[in-house]
């Protein structure tokens, strides 16, 4: 864990939870897309720009998750460098309780607010700044998260954050955080036709071809939407769909999972019901779901 892996002459990656970038065009300017999950691991980046003598610029955010932004603080701190995000996942960065509040629908008590749900804040700069690297291309990438971007370094290495998961990883869970689906389905759409000497995504094994592995992700979206669909055959309730969408997938519940399997759950049925698929009825105070 938190190897050094070189991809191209200047680009790399380490190896961690959730893949963080590393863009070199000299020692003077190295710059980090996300910087991992908290404090340690801020530290043990750090040791790896020492060790290779690089001084670091900037954190380049792909988005605001506290696995991406949980070592910002440290690093900034550390070095002094600028940390680079944009549109609302800026605002998230800032203001870091803002995600597990967005999760829960409200204030969220203690059980979430923890570094695994809520980074510390870091001081934002927008992509507009003068001293970002023109050469470093911006991807909007959005429907996992809000704003979510990715990035094309000038040797054609693209970090793609977290539009794929892993088929391991998809296989365990199934259902991956999505905030928009339909977003999120025509960003797979995007990278799909996308073409670059390698592709980086945060939670999944880089390689030169990711055709194959969005398809996955593609249809596992997909599979998931019918399963809620399933489920919502007679009028329901949300948490009942919730409860189901658990079992079925043999899933575990605590805080953690409720809030972020439950914010997809609402996000499938917000898309499903836009698309005609299902509609809603309101009935002894009780807000339910079923399929058209």
């Amino acid at each position: 864990m938190y190897e050094l892996v070189q991809v191209s002459e200047k680009c790399y990656y380490i190896n961690c939870p959730a893949k963080i970038g590393v863009y070199v065009p000299d020692k003077d300017h190295v710059y980090l897309v996300d910087s991992g999950n908290d404090k340690d691991a801020g530290k043990k980046v750090r040791k790896i720009l020492d060790q290779n003598g690089w001084h670091l610029a900037a954190v380049l955010n792909t988005h605001s998750n506290a696995d991406h932004i949980g070592g910002n603080k440290y690093l900034q701190g550390q070095t002094g460098c600028k940390v680079y995000s944009g549109g609302i996942e800026a605002a998230f960065t800032k203001y870091p309780v803002l995600e597990p509040s967005f999760l829960y629908g409200g204030f969220p008590c203690k059980d979430l607010r923890h570094k695994f749900l809520m980074a510390q804040e870091s001081e934002v700069t927008d992509f507009s700044d003068a001293e970002f690297p023109k050469e470093v291309e911006v991807i909007l990438l959005p429907g996992h998260f809000f704003d979510m971007v990715g990035f094309r370094m000038p040797d054609g290495v693209v970090f793609l954050a977290d539009c794929i998961g892993s088929r391991e990883t998809l296989e365990k869970y199934a259902v991956s955080f999505i905030y928009d689906v339909g977003a999120y389905l025509e960003t797979l759409d995007k990278v799909e036709v996308m073409e670059a000497t390698m592709f980086v995504p945060a939670h999944a094994e880089a390689s030169a071809d990711i055709k194959e592995l969005v398809q996955y992700n593609r249809d596992k979206v997909h599979e998931v939407a019918d399963r809620i669909l399933s489920i919502c055959e007679k009028p329901v309730c949300f948490e009942k769909i919730l409860q189901e969408v658990f079992k079925s997938y043999g899933l575990v519940m605590n805080f953690e999972q409720y809030v972020l399997v439950g914010s997809t759950v609402r996000s499938y049925l917000s898309w499903l019901k836009d698309d005609g698929k299902v509609e809603v009825a309101f009935q002894d105070s009780t807000l339910l779901w079923q399929r058209v």
